[in-house]
């Protein structure tokens, strides 16, 4: 069953572009990034759902790089958890993540004995969620075969990386009916989440406009030999040029919009300026270091990517991209309704009533009352134990906390794939002059009656954080 709809595609034969929620034939298609996708019809609705209750999750780790290690000591220090098993190619990581959890009760076993090591993990009986922070090709391979053995998946950013893979997770959590979660940490952020609030009460009136970026200066750590493993993120710059990275300015103002949840993305454009920094740092440090020789003469992308996108319910979003000029960090965050507005870089964070800025006394009433509920219940220990500021905590502890309750996620597959195939979208709209693109329906319909994010913590808030591991 792991690759139905794949050999469908194959044996189709079908050489158009056309695929549900809207046909580009005839236009370029970077990199095969676009394949035909056949008519289907919603299997499960995984918006909502609610799986059995697991009273200890048992978690798996592959990938113990830049974003595993934290994820590990995180879960080391939530109530109701057992981290049963940790998975990479170099063991000298894994050796590392052992001694993060020395002095806890956590005894995982080790898988390191190459590419395919994490299939032996994943296949025993005893894990109930496998937890993936690997390279970007990995993820829809090992989250599949995650679900296809019945485990629950929490998957690092972006979930996929071409239209098909979107597709390829939707229609396997709908039939395993196991979670697909894209760990979205930025959703989890103070200042997003009290925006998330204030709309949800109302507070800004009709929701219109928003916006979010990933603006990170990461040239230096990209050609960075200690950066990541075998220059992989440098890599995925070299022949794609669009929005490579959209969810973190994306996820939030999806949430707010209640995108597949009362609204979805109808279409989108995007753009991109030419590269005028990352094949120049090539040029340079290969003329000091025969290693760089073969990233000198790529296409790399454009340094930065402007998406806008339309909504089925008339609103727009705007997403940038540019991680490799000398920008001040920024996600932008910006929401714009009828009655008021925010804004959280650059910081201070603002929020506007009218044509007016409220001042300290006033945001600071504004926080008292629209902080939501999960804040209150961990923001402060979230603080105390880091990860971005908190926010990863809150997100690694709301996923425990739903899943030991029996909750639906915050972030389900349907947002994993829409979150995600924007890249896609947005370098097949670059490499054809800005033309829109429609945005697949992943929820086949369902987003018209699907419920939005609950943010009381009803039935769950239950599990405690252990601050001592």
């Amino acid at each position: 069953m792991k690759n139905d709809r794949r050999e469908f595609l194959r044996l189709s034969g079908l050489g158009s572009l056309a695929f549900v929620g809207g046909s580009i034939a005839g236009y370029g298609n970077p990199e095969g990034l676009l394949t035909n996708v056949p008519a289907r019809s919603q299997r499960f609705n995984m918006s909502g759902y609610a799986a059995p209750k697991i009273e200890t999750v048992r978690i798996g780790f592959i990938g113990l790089g830049m974003r595993g290690p934290g994820g590990v000591d995180a879960m080391s220090k939530i109530e109701g958890v057992e981290i049963k098993g940790l998975c990479d190619i170099r063991p000298k990581e894994v050796e590392k993540v052992q001694k993060l959890l020395e002095g806890t009760p956590h005894n995982p076993d080790t898988y390191t004995n190459g590419d395919y090591a994490y299939k032996e993990m994943v296949d025993r009986d005893d894990i109930d969620l496998i937890y993936i922070a690997t390279p970007w090709e990995w993820h829809v391979p090992m989250a599949v075969y995650a679900m296809e053995a019945g485990k629950h998946v929490a998957v690092e950013v972006p979930a996929a990386k071409t239209v098909e893979e979107c597709w390829e997770l939707v229609e396997t959590s709908e039939r395993t009916k196991k979670h697909c979660m894209m760990l979205e940490n930025t959703c989890y952020d103070f200042f997003e989440l009290l925006t998330l609030n204030m709309a949800r009460q109302g507070y800004f009136g009709e929701i219109i406009h928003g916006e979010g970026a990933y603006i990170h200066d990461l040239l230096e750590q990209n050609f960075s030999k200690n950066g990541y493993e075998d220059m992989w993120r440098l890599r995925e710059n070299k022949g794609r040029n669009g929005d490579l990275y959209p969810t973190h300015g994306l996820g939030p103002i999806c949430q707010i919009m209640n995108i597949n949840r009362g609204d979805r993305m109808d279409y989108l454009i995007a753009l991109s300026s030419n590269d005028f920094s990352m094949a120049e740092k090539a040029k340079e440090l290969a003329a000091e270091d025969d290693f760089y020789d073969e990233f000198v003469g790529n296409n790399y992308r454009g340094n930065i990517n402007t998406m806008a996108i339309k909504t089925k319910n008339g609103r727009s979003m705007m997403i940038q991209h540019d991680v490799s000029s000398p920008r001040p960090y920024s996600r932008i965050h910006l929401v714009s309704g009828t009655k008021a507005f925010a804004r959280k870089w650059p910081s201070p964070a603002k929020v506007a009533r009218g044509h007016n800025w409220l001042d300290k006394a006033e945001m600071k009433a504004l926080e008292e009352e629209y902080t939501p509920a999960i804040v209150k219940k961990v923001g402060a220990m979230a603080k105390q134990i880091g990860g971005h500021g908190g926010m990863d905590f809150i997100m690694r502890w709301r996923l425990i906390d739903c899943l030991r309750n029996g909750l639906p996620l915050d972030q389900d597959v349907y947002d994993a794939a829409s979150w995600s195939v924007v890249t896609p979208l947005s370098e097949i709209s670059v490499a054809n002059r800005a033309q829109s693109i429609d945005v697949p329906d992943f929820t086949n319909g369902a987003w018209k009656t699907n419920a939005p994010v609950d943010l009381t913590l009803t039935g769950g808030g239950t599990t405690k954080v252990l601050l001592n591991g």
